[in-house]
């Protein structure tokens, strides 16, 4: 066994000594060891509830014959930290928890692991440790939050944010918007609908490395509980037979997973995080893929935010086995593709239906024909940007307008709520990428304020950075390069014309290449915001958003 390198012979007995100190017995050190990667915190709440998730986990491990060793794990709650300096930490946060895990798992050299994330960057973050370490290893999350109910209507955390621009507009008082706010998040669990945690815990299961369920139980079912102990039983057995995450994640699997991306709509983010596991990998992963598998992938699933569906309901409707096995039917999955189940994805679906064909549609009657993503280029883009197509109202597929250019989220936002943004208008925030914000911060503040204005289907936004998940309307982030490597977007000027077609995945801006050049040589890059600490380091490191915002050497 690996831990056989800290528990084994007379040279380890210091080692076993140190085990006993905690009370281990012989017994358990002599058995496999797994270590529980465990996120939990008292400031998310996709993680307030991972203690008892994890309890279960190590219930199974007994119950299999392993003794579980728990460590613990940092987690940024994306939306408390929103529209502050905070929200420039959430994705440098990913390296240091796939670091962390990396760290924890070689140190201590486990037999097997189970990693228990559920958020936004802690779920990619801690897949893309386990396929660095590459040691047996299964995901077990926390699962999603129920929608809440305000007025016979369904809620979320995005109709709050929606809210503040309600109340700008005199759509909504101040006295309803805190009514909303009490009921908007009515459990512990991922944010309900299929933002980043969502998506990211619904794909960890299209790709093989979670058992089937974990996207979409919901996170105060019991069924969880049961999973997470299945989960448990599951690692120790996985250890026997020496199945690793790179033996799941092949080409072909990441293939299966964006194809389940594009059926269920899922957040941009993905296009962030997919390509980075995939670098984990060793798997080239081509930012093209994703406009390959859109265009032979049909939209399936209407979640929220851009539908009325909820976690809930796609669960109850057959879940992310359902959708595969729905895609499958038109020879869409591969179906050799190995699982942490031990069996393909083929034996997993077989004999698994779609239980509500409102919430999965089929194939032949999809909500669109291509997938929920689309990759843009052109010359305001010449490396990609990139859009949740899914939720962009037909008005604003096809759009010509004018720029309306900001340094910066905060300007942006403070000018939008205060009406200064017209129909047609063509938003631009630069100097928001990963070396320029740094951080590459989402925008969901001013996003969520022009669909709470009324101006959802009629205002563009263009942005270096990135959006939440919970985003919708003509949201086009990761613009790159990006405005601080002195992309095209550092040479937009108010007033310039913007043409977005995505349809035709293009974005262009409609400036001779003289006058671009002029400004490019009259170009200086900015100061760096942030000079010090873990941010200046990241910003020195990381790469374009169109290879996953990966570090560099």
């Amino acid at each position: 066994m690996r831990s056989d390198t800290m528990k084994k012979g007379i040279e380890r007995a210091p080692h076993r000594s140190l085990f006993k100190a905690m009370g281990y017995t012989d017994d358990e050190i002599n058995r496999p060891i797994i270590g529980i990667a465990n996120s939990f915190n008292e400031i998310i709440p996709g993680h307030i509830h991972l203690r008892q998730i994890v309890d279960a986990v190590k219930a199974g491990i007994r119950l299999a014959g392993g003794t579980p060793v728990e460590f613990g794990g940092i987690g940024i709650c994306d939306g408390i930290a929103m529209n502050h300096i905070g929200m420039r930490y959430s994705l440098a946060s990913r390296e240091l928890i796939a670091d962390s895990v990396e760290v924890m798992a070689q140190a201590h050299p486990f037999d097997g692991l189970v990693v228990v994330p559920s958020c936004d960057k802690i779920t990619p973050g801690m897949i893309m440790a386990i396929l660095r370490l590459n040691i047996p290893s299964i995901v077990i999350t926390g699962g999603p939050m129920l929608t809440g109910n305000w007025h016979g209507r369904k809620v979320n955390l995005i109709s709050v944010f929606e809210g503040i621009g309600e109340v700008r507009s005199g759509k909504m008082t101040e006295e309803e918007l805190c009514q909303l706010e009490d009921e908007a998040c009515p459990t512990c669990g991922s944010c309900a609908g299929m933002f980043t945690a969502n998506s990211m815990n619904c794909l960890s299961e299209a790709i093989g490395l979670s058992l089937p369920g974990n996207g979409t139980i919901p996170a105060v079912s019991a069924k969880r509980i049961r999973l997470a102990k299945i989960t448990g039983k599951r690692i120790v057995e996985m250890v026997s037979e020496g199945l690793c995450p790179r033996d799941i994640c092949t080409e072909k699997a990441f293939r299966n997973a964006i194809a389940v991306d594009m059926a269920l709509g899922c957040s941009t983010n993905t296009v962030l995080h997919v390509p980075a596991i995939a670098h984990e990998a060793g798997v080239p992963l081509d930012l093209d893929l994703f406009n390959e598998m859109s265009e032979r992938t049909p939209h399936l699933c209407n979640l929220i935010p851009a539908g009325p569906h909820s976690l809930q309901d796609l669960h109850l409707a057959g879940g992310i086995q359902a959708v595969l096995s729905e895609l499958d039917g038109k020879g869409l999955i591969e179906r050799d593709c190995i699982t942490v189940t031990g069996k393909t994805v083929g034996e997993n679906i077989e004999g698994v239906q779609v239980a509500d064909r409102d919430v999965i549609r089929p194939c032949d009657d999809p909500y669109h024909k291509e997938g929920g993503i689309a990759i843009l280029h052109g010359s305001l883009a010449p490396d990609g940007a990139v859009v949740k197509q899914s939720a962009v109202a037909p008005e604003m597929l096809r759009h010509e307008g004018p720029a309306r250019v900001f340094d910066s989220e905060k300007e942006a936002y403070d000018a939008i709520l205060a009406g200064k943004i017209e129909k047609g208008d063509v938003i631009v925030i630069r100097y928001e990428g990963p070396k320029g914000g740094p951080g590459m911060p989402e925008m969901l503040s001013p996003t969520s304020a022009i669909v709470g204005m009324g101006l959802g289907k009629y205002v563009a936004l263009i942005t270096d950075g990135r959006f939440s998940g919970g985003t919708q309307g003509a949201a086009i982030g990761h613009c790159s390069p990006e405005a601080a490597e002195g992309g095209p977007i550092a040479f937009v000027r108010e007033g310039d014309k913007i043409l977005i077609d995505i349809p035709q995945k293009r974005l262009d801006l409609l400036v001779d290449e003289e006058e671009l050049k002029r400004r490019q040589e009259a170009w200086t890059p900015p100061e760096p915001r942030i000079k010090t600490g873990y941010l200046a380091r990241y910003a020195r490191s990381v790469s374009s958003g169109a290879k996953g915002a990966i570090l560099e050497d």
